[in-house]
């Protein structure tokens, strides 16, 4: 009979112990072993499915799974994020996340199905966009408005009489719009859609006057010469308008700036291997020269930030969106 002794014991134990601990690092290292789907809570066509599209393409090739988008409209965003927020924290569930859903909606809604911070797990911010202020061309011909500060005059001229589009209740297209009617002291009626795909359309076919729109989802119709570009609704011009000047300088509103921003997130409870891998790989592609051409021409400037990172914009955004919902008297019960 073969004897274990002393030191060989030891070691055959400690072997045993590496291994039940490698079991559950293997199996974690091994995901995605299926699709993966990455909720877009808005309709399809406007800048978060844009951009849901384009990052899954690159992920599915990064890990050679499927990565899904999933359309899930409603309630400003809120139905599809609280779908992620209480699915299981498995990797096979993603939000594409928006300022909206994680830094305006809490301010907006008496009742929020979800906490934008506790029930996520940030992954990574996967860029920044201005707002246009967009009009019908054909109608502002017909009105002889070719400035932001012409659509002003015509407005306080015609108080309740302009329709203002949005993608939906709590969104930075529709928060740009409120912050736009209290600062210039007009009115205008807002009509919320299920995303920026189904308002372009009603703009488009002139049901709708004017939208805050993010600029990506409005640059085809911008160029094409269907939609009218006033303004951007950030700090800076954009170098995807040239000519076309901020709100604070076309409207004289000086401060006004109402910006926007998408980025991956998880449920809470997501394993920080899962999450640094995909963040890893997202601004690898966005570091890409095709990837960041091809954003920079929509409008939209790529990060790819580390999850830390995207928590702190999260809860700065949270703060900065307070004392702007509230100032516009916005709300939804």
């Amino acid at each position: 009979m073969i004897q274990i002794h002393g030191p060989s014991r030891r070691h055959l134990l400690a072997l045993a112990a590496a291994s039940a601990f490698a079991a559950p690092a293997l199996a974690q290292s091994q995901w995605p072993t299926r699709p993966v789907r990455i909720v877009v809570p808005f309709a399809p066509g406007g800048t978060t499915d844009i951009l849901a599209r384009a990052t899954a393409v690159e992920l599915s090739k990064a890990f050679g799974q499927q990565f899904v988008v999933d359309n899930k409209p409603g309630a400003g965003g809120n139905i599809g994020a609280d779908i992620v927020a209480k699915a299981a924290p498995d990797g096979y569930t993603l939000l594409m996340g928006t300022v909206g859903t994680q830094s305006i909606n809490k301010w907006l809604y008496s009742r929020m199905p979800f906490d934008p911070q506790k029930d996520f797990t940030p992954i990574t911010l996967v860029a920044g966009v201005p707002n246009v202020m967009v009009v019908n061309t054909e109608k502002a011909k017909a009105r002889n408005i070719s400035t932001a500060a012409d659509f002003l005059q015509y407005a306080k001229a015609n108080p309740g009489k302009l329709n203002m589009a949005s993608s939906g209740n709590g969104t930075s297209i529709h928060l740009a719009g409120e912050l736009f009617k209290t600062m210039s002291g007009t009115y205008m009626t807002h009509f919320p859609f299920t995303g920026s795909g189904p308002a372009l359309l009603s703009l488009v076919g002139g049901d709708m006057d004017v939208m805050f729109d993010n600029l990506p989802s409005s640059m085809q119709l911008i160029k094409s010469g269907k939609l009218k570009a006033l303004a951007v609704t950030s700090a800076q011009p954009s170098a995807a308008l040239p000519g076309v000047p901020t709100v604070e300088q076309a409207a004289n509103l000086k401060g006004f700036e109402a910006s926007s921003w998408f980025g991956l997130l998880g449920p809470a409870g997501l394993s920080p291997d899962i999450a640094n891998r995909i963040q890893q790989e997202v601004s690898k592609a966005l570091a890409t020269p095709e990837m960041k051409e091809k954003l920079l021409a929509q409008g939209a400037n790529p990060s790819g930030n580390t999850p830390a990172q995207f928590a702190a914009l999260i809860d700065a955004e949270l703060k900065k969106w307070q004392p702007v919902v509230k100032a516009s008297g916005a709300k939804v019960d």
